[in-house]
């Protein structure tokens, strides 16, 4: 197969990929996937619904410059938190609020949320591992474990003007409170296309279920290592577990312990048939 040029466009066939708890609304059409780099990546669905997963951008040394304002994100629809981790969460807030769109994530997260009063219920609505959503007429976004943990670091607002979240304004009092265990997530799209985003995960014996029952046709998978999965676990659940067609290496180069990069992903999968984008934040792709 021909290498990754930026903005590559791959067509499939959606009639192939129709799950059957998901309405098929559009038969035609393309998903379109922003990274934005960590694991933070804007998807566009084939009816044009907008979906924000693990929005970690203003203070991401990976993320475009342009993308650190948050306005550049344009039009949201939903945003998913896979866990509490300021690289995974830390603008998930400001995003819910200035856009009036739910933000789920793990339910203890959301919980926490609610009783420390920063978000309204109706913006923290509460799912679970194994549990569906259907947020969209023909979208489906199911919540699968993931091994890791999900501390949520909070400043006490008494002492921090009313922004309680780290990051926002400084404060002489941290605490770290129970932020839900961390999940991953299965989005299944109008015309079927299946997306596997692992959030922060070392490799685990359920990802041959999520393969085998899930089929996601793209993995979204981290390599950094060290917090995750590095590039060999992460080859090892694509070759072995996962099996999709298409796989994009996240989580890695944000933080000085990240050290995995994608060619050692490539390498380590050798002649797994399995097409693998190696992009940049800031990079698109059309499926």
């Amino acid at each position: 197969m021909k290498r990754l040029a930026i903005n590559l466009i791959v067509t499939l066939l959606a009639g192939a990929y129709l799950d059957a708890g998901v309405p098929a609304i559009a038969q035609t059409g393309k998903v379109e996937l922003l990274w934005l780099g960590q694991s933070a990546f804007r998807i566009t669905t084939p009816t044009g619904k907008v979906i924000l997963i693990d929005p970690y951008l203003t203070n991401n040394p990976t993320t475009p410059p342009q993308y650190k304002n948050l306005d550049a994100i344009g039009k949201l629809d939903l945003i998913l938190v896979s866990h509490a981790h300021y690289d995974h969460f830390e603008d998930a807030v400001p995003l819910a609020k200035k856009n009036d769109v739910p933000m789920y994530g793990p339910a203890g997260l959301n919980q926490a949320l609610l009783t420390l009063g920063v978000l309204p219920l109706r913006l923290v609505p509460r799912f679970n591992k194994g549990g569906s959503i259907y947020p969209f007429a023909g979208i489906k976004v199911t919540a699968t474990h993931a091994e890791h943990s999900s501390e949520l670091a909070w400043r006490d607002p008494a002492k921090n003007n009313g922004q309680a979240l780290i990051g926002m304004l400084p404060s002489d009092k941290d605490e770290t409170l129970p932020g839900g265990e961390p999940i991953g997530f299965v989005l299944t799209l109008e015309n079927g296309f299946k997306i596997y985003h692992a959030g922060d995960t070392g490799l685990f014996g359920d990802m041959k279920l999520i393969g085998e029952y899930y089929k996601p046709d793209l993995v979204m998978l981290p390599i950094g290592g060290n917090f995750t999965m590095d590039p060999v676990d992460a080859a090892y659940a694509t070759r072995e577990m996962l099996k999709p067609k298409y796989a994009i290496p996240m989580h890695y180069g944000a933080n000085p312990l990240g050290k995995g990069t994608p060619q050692e992903y490539i390498d380590a999968l050798g002649d797994t048939p399995v097409k693998v984008f190696p992009i940049k934040p800031g990079d698109k792709l059309e499926f």
